[in-house]
């Protein structure tokens, strides 16, 4: 478990599968990341509670600090422990919780996890043109944009860019 002073990254645990299966099924909250489509309860359970782990995979649920429901979630995938590097992803679930500073605070505790309990060198993440609150978040914590991938997903009757972003672990002192 890792703790800022508003946020814990640790565990999903079972009961959190409600609040998880209803984050997938917002379809305003789905054009953020991607399009809608109605999850299957079973896919779901299954993605975030395969019996057999994927090792390039890894889950944080999102808390409060001092509230046990799920706030969110970070999600790192395609771990390449020989490139050292990582995409990472992450979600405020509960609409009421966005622009408090949880994904912020969330964001920065993956990248030191990344760094420092990983090794890792690189993280990517890919984010909507559209999503102008990620896109200021992760401008303000130094990802760089390297690419953008033209009219790449279909939302709602419009093309939306994606636009690619890194950052790289800092050099040591």
């Amino acid at each position: 478990m890792m703790q800022g002073k508003l946020v814990i990254l640790g565990p999903v645990f079972p009961q959190d599968f409600n609040a998880l299966f209803l984050w997938a099924d917002d379809s305003e909250a789905a054009l953020l990341n991607e399009p809608y489509r109605p999850p299957l309860w079973k896919h779901q359970e299954s993605f975030w509670f395969a019996s057999n782990p994927d090792p390039a995979r890894v889950f944080f649920a999102i808390r409060k600090i001092n509230d046990p429901l799920i706030s969110g979630y970070v999600q790192l995938w395609n771990i390449d422990a020989v490139n050292r590097s990582v995409m990472l992803g992450i979600r405020i679930g509960d609409s009421t919780q966005r622009g408090q500073g949880l994904g912020q605070e969330a964001l920065l505790l993956a990248i030191e996890y990344c760094w420092l309990h990983l090794n890792l060198r690189r993280i990517t993440i890919s984010v909507f043109a559209t999503n102008t609150p990620a896109l200021h978040i992760y401008d303000k914590l130094g990802f760089v944009r390297e690419g953008i991938l033209r009219q790449a997903v279909y939302i709602r009757g419009q093309w939306t860019d994606i636009i690619l972003m890194g950052l790289l672990r800092p050099s040591p002192p």
